[in-house]
């Protein structure tokens, strides 16, 4: 993996982590797809497995050029950059669509996904009765999640480093929401808008010259829940990686035979047409976690009526999430045939 990389491709590799971060933080999406489809999965993957001992010793050694160097640090910087770009930048303006065009959002989310399994599938001529089982349990998993009922919210720190060892499988493993799961646990809410915004107000007043935070109680306790889940997300990325090089060295047929299997499983989750249904009490009032939102219970799905003109434009969205990948499948032969 070569640290030279012209200026194009270390923008293009930002614009990748801008999108990983942006599908990372939407319930159903995986930015583990963003990397599969963008071409760069692999190097992700290898190069998080390069942190390990050597890496280590080699920092402690004071030999950071080499540290940089053995850990593909001009892929990973730029990679990283982008994705915590995202959560300030294109996840808020992802939040305000999803608030006033869920619908649109979400179709073309499955359009994407709708996509990504073609793309994936079209190459692979590896069928056997081992992959095809393979196949076939990746997407049995893959629906059960998808109709899997929501915890309640979790704040204990230990509790929380769980959380983003776990989450962080949406950007290892394509096809598994991280987001999504972090709703499964009860803590999409908590650890995905409120502690972010949290950060982004506490960087909007430092800025400011404004220190205020340090006597909000609330704030710091926010705080200190991100801290926890960055350094549980970061142990998660790590340690997957190693076990993922391993599958992916060994077992790559199966392993993307599984991937296939699902993707298609989870298309449940980005169903466009659903309807959010919110916990309530014996009075049918609607329950509130602590920070006053709404607790999520389940998503009750069902089929659009053609005769609304939104249900058509969300076909629309749908085709033009499909034609997002295949102008992607186009720029990556291009740019093959080109070198």
């Amino acid at each position: 993996m070569s640290q030279s990389r012209t200026l194009l491709d270390k923008i293009f590799l930002v614009i990748k982590g801008l999108c990983m971060g942006a599908a990372n933080k939407v319930p159903g999406v995986s930015g583990g797809i963003v990397a599969f489809v963008g071409g760069f999965y692999e190097e992700f993957i290898h190069s998080l497995q390069k942190i390990n001992g050597k890496a280590l010793k080699l920092l402690l050694n004071g030999r950071f050029k080499s540290f940089y160097n053995y850990v593909n640090g001009t892929f990973l910087t730029l990679i990283v950059f982008g994705m915590l770009v995202s959560y300030f930048s294109v996840s808020k303006i992802l939040d305000y669509f999803l608030e006033q065009r869920e619908l649109l959002v979400w179709a073309a989310f499955f359009g994407m996904i709708l996509g990504s399994i073609y793309y994936i599938g079209k190459d692979f001529g590896h069928w056997t009765k081992r992959t095809i089982l393979a196949s076939l349990v990746g997407l049995g998993v893959g629906i059960a999640i998808s109709f899997l009922s929501p915890a309640t919210q979790n704040d204990n720190l230990f509790f929380v480093f769980l959380c983003g060892m776990i989450s962080v499988s949406g950007m290892t493993l394509p096809g598994l929401s991280g987001s999504f799961i972090l709703i499964l646990l009860g803590n999409y809410v908590l650890l995905l808008v409120d502690s972010v915004n949290a950060l982004y107000d506490t960087l909007a007043e430092v800025l400011g010259g404004d220190f205020g935070f340090v006597n909000d109680a609330a704030r710091l306790d926010m705080l200190s829940i991100l801290a926890v889940f960055t350094l549980g997300s970061a142990a998660g990325l790590v340690s997957l990686s190693h076990l993922l090089t391993y599958v992916l060295k060994h077992f790559k047929h199966m392993t993307t035979a599984v991937i296939l299997g699902f993707i298609t499983g989870s298309l449940g989750v980005v169903w466009p047409w659903k309807k959010t249904i919110f916990q309530t009490d014996d009075n049918g009032e609607l329950l509130l976690d602590s920070n006053n939102k709404k607790i999520i219970l389940n998503y009750e799905r069902y089929l659009p009526n053609m005769d609304m003109a939104e249900n058509w434009w969300a076909i629309f969205y749908i085709f033009m999430g499909i034609a997002v990948l295949l102008l992607l499948d186009w720029y990556g032969k291009h740019r093959k045939n080109a070198a």
